[in-house]
């Protein structure tokens, strides 16, 4: 079934597909229903802009909705391409598991046996980081470290040196601990194995094969397309542009920087769909390489935190009620990005926006569509427990420290517990400190209130966990947070 342009009152293009066609199955996507349906809740939840892909059967549906940039209102299109965050880790995956498949590359080599200048402050540790621990966020290294390598092409090698000081969030295999740096150092090893910068490598291995022409790395690249402008705002309101595009550097980009259009974020899905076959009888990766990314590593430490149940290599794993499905969410300033997909129903979604309370878009609009096309009902927003369990704060208030970020829990005078959560190092000027109310779900989790709709829909989880070598960590968005003092 071919792809086609459909025009809108303003003489302008916003949905590719048939409208109201059937996929191979005889399954009906009623693309008018979904335009009209992103249209509405794109609005009543203040985003300004957004492109919206679906996956059936093999067959792409796009849809555009809103403006790119609130002060020129240049209007999204489908070809419009918007920044992609996190998801970026995702394709540093695909490109680690293209080399294992190869053969160029041993899942549970030490990283050190491919890349000896990787180094941790603990050697006995940087000998036990492997090349499965980082894929898998189980290698002890932190997230927010943001070091600028520059903007040559020996900008992640500069990275990879400079992170040989940042401490370990913990120890190797005692957790998950959601590990941005360990991405940048398998981008390295990308480099390393194939003689080409990532950014090149992902071009030549994963974009062209798969004839992404709304797909890149660098910002450079993106001025020659319809490019999203990222917007801040307080909630409730229409947010207006940022003082930044994004300010992300350059060597950062194996954890959090693909640039991309909704469609080929979905076209990349698609391969994973499709066991790693490429259009026109090619393939990208082996069945083999592709389900064992989606194999779980490593359980989460609850059913709550990012709205998932495990994470296999570079997949984010769900359980939707005994239905599995893998993803990625993606941030960069001011913009968000969701990918979810269920194998079993042939089904991906793609949600790219640009500000706003893009949280519960996704949650509104994905609510709807895994019902209707995958049969999948995602679980209720996360909130506090009714009634409230009664909790000993003492075990739980003091400092907590990671490279980036120090997390303060404290009590306020009525009692209720309170955290701080504050950007420093590197991330200091990311964000002001964000202050949150904390209400217990159970002794160990709590409900934060206050860290804005973009993050989460309601409520964001708060997680106090003890590790398997004794050490106590404060887990937000999958990040252990050692505690340094009472």
């Amino acid at each position: 079934m071919s792809e086609q342009l459909n025009w809108n009152s303003d003489g302008d293009w916003k949905a590719r597909g048939d409208w109201g066609a059937r996929d191979s199955t005889g399954r009906r996507f009623d693309l008018a229903h979904w335009q009209s349906r992103l249209d509405a809740l794109r609005a009543a939840h203040h985003v300004p802009g957004a492109g919206l892909a679906v996956v059936i059967d093999g067959q792409v549906h796009e849809l555009a909705s809103g403006v790119l940039h609130r002060g020129t209102g240049v209007e999204v299109t489908t070809d419009s391409v918007f920044l992609s965050g996190s998801i970026a880790k995702v394709y540093t995956a695909t490109l680690v598991m293209l080399l294992v498949d190869e053969g160029r590359l041993d899942l549970d080599a030490p990283v050190v046996e491919v890349l000896p200048e990787f180094a941790t402050p603990d050697p006995a540790a940087t000998e036990a980081i492997t090349i499965r621990r980082l894929l898998s966020h189980t290698g002890g290294v932190t997230n927010d470290f943001n070091f600028d390598g520059g903007r040559g092409d020996d900008c992640v090698a500069n990275y990879v040196e400079a992170a040989r000081r940042v401490p370990l969030d913990c120890r190797p295999g005692t957790a998950i601990s959601y590990g941005g740096l360990g991405y940048v150092v398998l981008g390295r090893v990308v480099e390393k194995v194939t003689g080409l910068t990532w950014d090149q490598a992902l071009k030549d291995l994963v974009f062209r094969p798969l004839g992404l022409e709304r797909s890149m790395t660098l910002p450079e690249e993106a001025v020659s397309h319809r490019v999203a402008m990222s917007h801040l705002g307080e909630p409730g309101t229409d947010p207006e542009p940022a003082p930044s595009w994004d300010p992300m550097p350059r060597s950062v980009g194996p954890a959090g920087r693909v640039i991309v259009s909704a469609g080929d974020m979905a076209r990349f899905a698609r391969m994973h769909l499709e066991s790693g076959a490429a259009p026109g009888g090619g393939r990208v990766l082996t069945p083999g390489a592709v389900a064992a990314m989606q194999r779980r590593e490593v359980d989460v430490p609850d059913k709550w935190t990012v709205s998932a149940d495990g994470w296999g290599l570079g997949w984010t794993l769900y359980d939707w009620d005994g239905v599995p499905g893998y993803g990625h969410d993606g941030a960069a300033i001011g913009q968000y990005a969701y990918l979810r997909v269920v194998p079993g129903a042939n089904v991906a979604l793609v949600l790219m926006t640009n500000g706003g309370a893009a949280r519960l878009l996704y949650a509104d609009l994905f609510r709807e569509l895994l019902a209707e096309l995958a049969g999948v009902a995602m679980p209720a927003p996360f909130a506090p427990a009714d009634p409230a369990p009664a909790v000993d704060l003492a075990p739980l208030l003091g400092t907590y420290r990671r490279e980036g970020v120090v997390i303060t829990v404290s009590q306020e005078p009525d009692g209720s517990p309170h955290m701080r959560y504050e950007f420093v190092d590197d991330m200091k000027d990311l964000s002001p400190p964000l202050e949150m109310g904390l209400e217990p779900v159970t002794g160990t989790v709590f409900a934060a209130s206050g860290a804005g709709p973009s993050f989460s829909e309601d409520y964001m989880p708060v997680v106090f966990s003890t590790l398997a070598d004794g050490s106590k960590v404060c887990y937000v968005g999958m990040r252990a947070t050692p505690k340094i003092s009472l």
